[in-house]
């Protein structure tokens, strides 16, 4: 059989997080140190570790079959390729950043001065659309230390906590879009290997699925138990068991992290009882 392959980034934050996504997917990869391929002892996959910037050309070219890869880079070199599921991790932002000493109004501020990026394409359609003319410094990796040196007068670059852009004495202005790890695929791929895509997309949305809700029980007395379901989401229904005290039942649901507290708080103005919340491995719909 035919094995997928998927290009991780070689590296970092997003090598390591895409590594537990595979894991937790029940897929096992024998890694070894300094390796820039592994294989899967127990499903149709092969692993290549490839520089970020890199694999969108490797998809063109068929070399790999998928990848996952931050968003930012698929939208700076791969606008081309298709983003078939979004992971949910590895979050930034694409900024602007000007010296902490500048007044900063509006876009327009940034006419005809000089900034320093590695995302060249994101940042000239960004301002073609504010119909802003710049100077475009492209550079490689150390962007920030641009505007100490004289070299720019802002710069355009990744933000996740905002402490480099501190340390550097640097203030965000502007975001240009905000980012997480995809999955995107190869416009060459076989029927085969999109078979293998399917399953392994089937395995990152159980996972995804779980990572964003929480299992809940409660007691309640049977008199609340039809306003309590109205509040409850649920999967399709609560499941709702009888309590070995007369007159209470146990109430089964899932919901949504992101609505989590304000349903806790809810149940508990109508009635609900000894919640307890579970987290779940994995959610197959």
């Amino acid at each position: 059989m035919n094995k997928l392959k998927i290009a991780i980034q070689k590296s970092g934050r997003l090598n390591e997080e895409s590594l537990e996504l595979l894991k937790n997917c029940g897929i096992s990869i024998d890694n070894g140190k300094d390796q820039l391929k592994a294989f899967a002892r127990n499903f149709p996959i092969e692993v290549l570790y490839l520089r970020n910037g890199d694999i969108p050309q490797y998809l063109r070219d068929g070399v790999v079959d998928a990848a996952i890869i931050g968003e930012n880079t698929l939208i700076e070199k791969g606008n081309d390729l298709p983003i078939v599921e979004k992971l949910g991790f590895s979050k930034c932002k694409v900024s602007i950043a000007v010296p902490k000493s500048v007044e900063y109004g509006s876009i327009k501020d940034l006419e005809g001065k000089r900034i320093a990026t590695s995302y060249p394409n994101t940042v000239n359609q960004f301002l073609d659309k504010k119909g802003v003319k710049s100077e475009l410094h492209v550079i490689n990796g150390s962007v920030e230390i641009a505007p100490n040196i004289g070299l720019a007068d802002a710069i355009v670059d990744i933000v996740s906590s905002g402490s480099t852009l501190f340390k550097n004495n640097l203030k965000e202005v502007e975001v240009l879009l905000k980012s997480e790890a995809v999955l995107t695929v190869s416009p060459s791929l076989s029927d085969e290997k999109q078979s293998i895509l399917n399953k392994l997309q089937f395995r990152i949305q159980s996972v995804l699925k779980a990572r964003n809700s929480k299992y809940v029980l409660l007691n309640a007395p049977n008199d609340k138990v039809a306003d309590i379901i109205k509040i409850l989401p649920g999967m399709k229904s609560p499941t709702v068991l009888p309590l070995a005290e007369a007159g209470w039942s146990s109430i089964h649901t899932v919901i949504n992290k992101d609505r989590f507290w304000d349903v806790i708080d809810e149940l508990k103005l109508n009635g609900a009882e000894g919640i307890l919340v579970c987290p779940i491995e994995k959610m197959v719909l």
